[in-house]
């Protein structure tokens, strides 16, 4: 297990007790409402990580495009999704990624992520990614969507005062700034990376939100993208909760959304890999959680029937795989994957070297949207 595993999960903590991440509702407008005729789930995908760099970590120790490509079939073929969103931190990575997808005649979006980087870096980051994705756009059939990143006032320097994520964290937890001028920032970085993709990029645009703490500007981008997370008892929370999206006009995206693998992981939404105790020598998942594939899959259908039923353009479970946390089914208190939101299982030839090769298993949830996929 990564350090950086265990400080996202201690900030976690604090942005859930500050209601930072609760949920999406709060980013509202005026815009005209969605004409009432709504298109059917005409993406449907699954997040697909190619390595994402958090605190000096990489998500994907081990990186081979043979691995890759293999797994790219497997989306295709095997859960029968026609979308793949792909994010990550290495530019020659996605590219590859993408153009894997592309020729399973896969619809793909490319989204950077950047962790701490200067301003200036992420835009140049970006403009390399566009013109790739802008390549890829005219070479193949299927359509490139180009995701220009996710939570900015977090992950950005020079929007809110710290010069790494957790000093920006403790920042924002003290509750003393203006909201104002941090929104100001946030818009204006926004504007900057919009102008360089656009500039690069000539398909459709759109940014992976997932917190009440941003503004998104809308008008901005062809899409609204969302990270949903939210736990409701019944469909018409997810109605409610969803609404002010639709003033925007715009095809809704959902980027992320789903749980984690053991009881009660649904209502835990994205907080749900927190259950680990990393207070000893190694993560410990607590004897009160028990392992419970089917609660990951029921949640899963469940919120793909309220994406179909609320006329979306797509919708992308997170996440396919999780090389960092390892399945381990004779050790129930060192079963990471339990804390895990992939649809796949992973079970490591050394255990504890997290660059070793592996061998994945569909859970309950990859046959459960697999069935889905295959309806629909």
């Amino acid at each position: 297990m990564t350090a950086s595993r265990i400080n996202r999960a201690q900030f976690l903590r604090r942005a859930a007790a500050l209601g930072l991440f609760a949920t999406t509702t709060g980013i509202t407008t005026t815009a005209t409402a969605t004409a009432a005729v709504r298109p059917k789930l005409e993406l449907k995908g699954v997040a697909y990580d190619t390595g994402t760099g958090f605190v000096g970590d990489d998500s994907r120790m081990l990186w081979r495009n043979s691995i890759m490509r293999g797994e790219i079939q497997a989306i295709r073929h095997r859960l029968h999704a026609n979308w793949v969103s792909i994010y990550g931190s290495d530019v020659r990575r996605l590219t590859d990624t993408a153009t894997a997808a592309l020729e399973q005649g896969l619809t793909v979006s490319i989204q950077p992520r950047s962790f701490d980087e200067p301003q200036a870096d992420e835009l140049e980051k970006l403009r390399k990614v566009a013109v790739e994705a802008e390549r890829l756009r005219r070479r193949y059939d299927q359509e490139v969507i180009l995701v220009i990143g996710c939570e900015f006032m977090l992950f950005t320097p020079g929007i809110v005062p710290g010069a790494t994520f957790f000093e920006r964290v403790e920042y924002l937890t003290k509750g003393e700034f203006d909201m104002a001028e941090l929104q100001r920032k946030f818009r204006a970085f926004t504007a900057r990376m919009v102008k360089v993709a656009r500039s690069n990029f000539k398909g459709r645009i759109t940014y992976g939100a997932a917190s009440d703490l941003e503004r998104v500007d809308w008008s901005l981008f062809d899409l609204v993208g969302l990270d949903y997370y939210s736990y409701h008892t019944d469909r018409a929370g997810h109605t409610q909760e969803l609404a002010p999206f639709r003033r925007w006009g715009k095809p809704i995206l959902i980027l992320e959304f789903g749980c984690c693998t053991f009881t009660g992981a649904a209502e835990l939404g994205g907080m749900g890999w927190d259950i680990v105790d990393y207070t000893g020598d190694v993560p410990v998942i607590p004897p009160q959680y028990v392992r419970d594939e089917q609660e990951q899959a029921d949640h899963l259908v469940n919120m793909l029937g309220v994406f179909t039923a609320e006329g979306f353009l797509g919708a992308s479970p997170y996440t396919f795989i999780s090389p960092d946390a390892p399945h381990r089914p004779h050790d129930r208190p060192h079963d990471e994957d339990m804390a895990a939101f992939s649809l796949c299982k992973v079970l490591r030839d050394h255990d504890a070297d997290p660059a070793s090769p592996y061998r994945w298993q569909p859970k309950k949830s990859f046959h459960a949207v697999s069935a889905f996929y295959r309806r629909s």
